[in-house]
């Protein structure tokens, strides 16, 4: 399944800022880094059901937000880049 991954980490003090470079390990172990706080790949639900508990075991659930989104096997995902940047995927299999 295609999985996009967002968060946004409250950074307000030095524990905040190693809860951001935890989740930031996390999420590299499973997906692919597109931009900042974004992260996209396809993954099983095994490695899905995985991804969800270790990022959950980093996060505050009250202070930091955490989108997944999942799109199953067969929906047709178009991604354009409106910009000049390089494809930060494009040398993934």
């Amino acid at each position: 399944m295609k999985v996009i991954l967002v968060y946004d980490i409250s950074t307000e003090d030095e524990e905040s800022q190693r809860r951001l470079r935890r989740v930031l390990q996390v999420a590299r172990r499973y997906l692919h880094h597109v931009q900042k706080s974004v992260f996209e790949g396809d993954l099983t639900p095994g490695q899905i059901a995985r991804l969800k508990r270790d990022v959950l075991r980093e996060v505050h659930e009250e202070k930091d937000s955490v989108i997944l989104y999942i799109l199953p096997e067969g929906v047709k995902v178009k991604r354009e880049i409106l910009t000049q940047i390089e494809d930060p995927t494009r040398n993934i299999i």
